[in-house]
């Protein structure tokens, strides 16, 4: 029997994986889709959208190409409705703060890699005060083709300086999910947004419904760090 990978890093999708805030995404995009005339539903994006890049999004959505212009702003009206919409709400994913301090403990290193434009990733990651806890975040800009494609997750694992095969990357996105297995990663799915059946059916190593209920084999892999001292729930303050 194949031994389970030695985990060395644990990159984390933003948007329905640290926080819960996909349906405010799809109430926004539902939304600028009406004003164009286009029928899509919050499923259609959660399942069929979630994690491309804007760019990519809305030629899909309108059939047609989309001038770098009406593209800005086009974007820029949907995501400055999503942060209103979201901002009230802004939380860590249930579990998302205890097992981050366990994974540093644990000297894991840490990485966010997310299709979200730069105000979003600031309304989340500074508004938490959470991003000097990641050594790398790597947002759209930095990579030439979003989720599904691999791009994204390798860029994470170069700027951590570890071997794709030694990451675990947490999305709750089918197109995550499949970005994460070509990259030759391993994957867990959070159930936010989609059904496990469908995760596991993407590619999925494991699924949870949040950070809290992690399977035991998954914890037990991922809090035995490079240095041989796992750390326990009771390690963390």
């Amino acid at each position: 029997m194949t031994a389970p990978p030695r985990l060395l890093a644990a990159i984390f999708d933003m948007d329905g994986t640290l926080v819960d805030n996909m349906r405010f995404h799809s109430e926004a995009w539902v939304s600028l889709s009406r004003r164009l005339g286009v029928e899509a539903t919050a499923e259609r994006f959660e399942r069929e959208f979630a994690g491309k890049k804007n760019e990519e999004i809305l030629p899909l959505l309108l059939g047609r190409h989309v001038p770098a212009e009406e593209l800005h702003q086009l974007s820029e009206e949907k995501e400055n409705h999503y942060r209103r919409l979201y901002t009230p709400h802004l939380a860590l994913m249930r579990g998302a703060e205890e097992l981050i301090a366990r994974l540093r403990a644990a000297r894991i290193h840490l990485a966010v890699a997310t299709a979200s434009p730069t105000a979003n990733r600031q309304l989340v990651l500074d508004g938490l005060g959470i991003r000097s806890t990641f050594g790398r975040v790597v947002g759209a800009e930095e990579v030439v083709h979003g989720k599904p494609a691999p791009d994204i997750f390798l860029a994470a694992a170069r700027g951590l300086g570890v071997e794709p095969a030694a990451c675990v990357v947490f999305e709750d996105a089918l197109n995550g999910i499949r970005a994460a297995r070509a990259a030759g990663m391993m994957a867990v799915g959070i159930t936010s947004t989609t059904p496990p059946e469908l995760l596991r059916e993407a590619g999925a190593h494991w699924t949870a419904p949040d950070f809290a209920s992690l399977p035991p084999e998954l914890e037990a892999l991922l809090l035995a760090s490079p240095h041989g001292k796992g750390a326990s729930r009771e390690d963390v303050v």
